[in-house]
C-alpha cells in the first residue's frame, strides 16, 4: 500500500500527542530554510521519533520532489547520528554512485520496500530484472515474511529482517544497522531497510540503488508523471540491460472458489484515503447489483473489519487474514475495486481490470507515481459513485461470469 504522511495541521496521530515541532520542522524544510539542532531534537523527541518519520520523512517521499532528496539526506543523516551515534561511518553523505553491473554474480539481494503494494509495484520489477539478468544466481528477497509470501517463486530465497514499521526510530535504525551483506550484489528499490539509500548495508562496489523519488529515465523529458513500475523498468534497463522488466506476483494458489469481483476498502493507517460509510455501503450494493459474486477483504485491523461488516451486502463473501491468499484471489478475479492500496497493484500486475478510488494524495506527482493500470476515479468527486457505475456499464460484459 502506498503510504502517505499526515496532512500538515494535524496535531496528533490519534494518541493525543502534539506534532507541532514536526510540523514546524517540515515547514522549514519545504521553505528551503535551515533548521536548528534544537528544533530537530524537539521533533525527534515526540513519540520516540515516530512522529518525525510520519510527519516529516514520509512527506518528503510522498511529494516525489527531486529537490527534497538533498534535504532528506542532510536532515536524516543528522537525525540518525543524533539517535544512534554509532552509525557514523555508515551514513552516506551523497547519493550512491551508479556503476556498471557485473557480468555474472553468485548471489543477488533485493531489498523489500516493507509495504505490500510497494513491493508489488516496484520491488517485483527489480526481482524480475535480477532473475532475467542473472539466471544462474541465487536471488534473495530481504524483507518481512508477509511480503515474501507474494513471491513464492522457486528461484527466490528469503532473508527476513527485524525491521518493523511500528517500531520507534531507534528500533528501526538498529534493525537497519543489523544488516550487512558482504558478498553478492544488493539491489535497493529505495527501501526503508536502507533508510532510502542513506545507510550503507554492503560494500559500495556491490550496491545498486534505484532512487525512486528523483529518478527520471534518459528517454523521458521534463517532469514526466510516470508510474513507478515503469520508472523501475527503465532504471533496470539502464543499469542491468534488462528490457521490459515487469511487476509480478507469485503467491501460493488460492484454495477457495474464485469470484468475479474482489474488493478492498482498506486504507491502512491513512484515513485521508477513505470516503464515507455511506459511500462504501452504496459501492458494495452497486457491485452486488451486477449479479457478480463478490469477495471483500476485511482489512488489517478490527476497525476496518467492522467497517466492512457494516457495509456488506447479502451474499458477499469476505476474506480475513493474511494478504497473500487474497492476492491470489485478486489475480484470478475478473475485476478489482478499491481505494488506492496493495490490491490495486496486485490486480495491475496480474492483468486484472481495476477501478481504483484515488483519494488522500499530497501531490499530483504522488498520484501519478502510484497509479495502477486501469480506471482511476477521484474519490473527492461527489459524483464518484456515478463514475464507477458508468465504468461498470461500459466494461462489465468483458468481466462478468459467462
Amino acid at each position: 500500500m502506498a503510504s502517505t504522511s499526515e496532512e500538515p495541521g494535524n496535531t496528533s496521530g490519534g494518541s493525543g500527542i502534539s506534532h507541532g515541532p514536526c510540523e514546524e520542522l517540515l515547514a522549514v524544510c519545504l521553505a528551503g530554510e535551515e533548521w536548528t539542532e534544537e528544533l530537530l531534537d524537539r521533533a525527534l523527541g515526540i513519540d520516540e521519533g515516530r512522529a518525525f518519520l510520519s510527519v516529516v520523512i514520509e512527506r518528503f517521499g510522498d511529494l516525489f520532489e527531486p529537490r527534497l532528496c538533498g534535504v532528506y539526506e542532510r536532515l536524516f543523516a543528522q537525525a540518525m547520528e543524533r539517535v544512534l551515534p554509532e552509525l557514523r561511518g555508515r551514513v552516506r553523505r551523497a547519493p550512491a554512485r551508479t556503476q556498471e553491473a557485473p557480468a555474472a554474480v553468485e548471489r543477488v539481494y533485493v531489498l523489500s520496500r516493507i509495504t505490500l503494494g510497494a513491493d508489488v509495484a516496484v520491488t517485483s520489477v527489480l526481482l524480475d530484472a535480477a532473475m532475467r539478468r542473472y539466471p544462474r544466481a541465487e536471488i534473495v528477497f530481504v524483507g518481512p515474511n508477509k511480503c515474501f509470501e507474494l513471491f513464492a517463486d522457486e528461484r527466490l530465497h528469503h532473508f527476513e529482517t527485524p525491521y518493523a514499521r511500528s517500531g520507534s526510530l531507534s528500533e528501526r535504525l538498529q534493525a537497519s544497522a543489523s544488516l550487512w551483506i558482504e558478498r553478492g550484489i544488493v539491489i535497493d528499490p529505495d527501501s526503508r531497510i536502507s533508510q532510502l539509500g542513506l545507510l550503507s548495508i554492503c560494500p559500495e562496489e556491490h550496491y545498486f540503488h534505484f532512487p525512486s523519488r528523483s529518478y527520471q529515465a534518459k528517454s523521458m523529458g521534463g517532469d514526466a508523471l510516470e508510474r513507478l513500475p515503469d520508472l523501475a523498468a527503465h532504471w533496470a534497463q539502464e543499469v542491468f540491460g534488462v528490457k521490459s522488466a515487469q511487476p509480478y506476483i507469485a503467491p501460493e494458489p488460492a484454495a477457495e472458489e474464485p469470484v468475479d469481483i474482489t474488493v478492498s476498502l482498506g486504507v491502512g493507517e491513512n484515513q485521508t484515503k477513505r470516503a464515507s460509510d455511506e459511500f462504501e455501503r452504496d459501492l458494495l450494493r452497486m457491485l452486488a447489483a451486477t449479479g457478480a459474486s463478490l469477495l471483500v477483504d476485511k482489512g488489517g485491523s478490527a476497525a476496518e473489519a467492522a467497517r466492512v461488516e457494516k457495509a456488506l451486502p447479502a451474499g458477499a463473501r469476505t476474506h480475513e487474514g493474511d494478504f497473500a491468499p487474497f492476492a491470489a484471489q485478486i489475480a484470478r478475479s475478473k475485476l478489482y475495486v478499491g481505494y488506492d492500496s496493495a490490491g490495486g497493484h496486485v490486480a495491475s500486475a496480474s492483468g486484472v481490470p481495476v477501478i481504483s478510488i484515488a483519494k488522500g494524495f499530497v501531490s499530483e506527482r504522488m498520484a501519478a507515481r502510484w497509479r495502477p493500470v486501469g480506471a482511476v476515479v477521484d474519490g473527492n468527486d461527489p459524483q464518484a459513485l456515478r463514475s464507477i457505475q458508468d465504468i461498470l456499464a461500459g466494461s462489465w460484459p468483458s468481466v462478468a461470469r459467462s
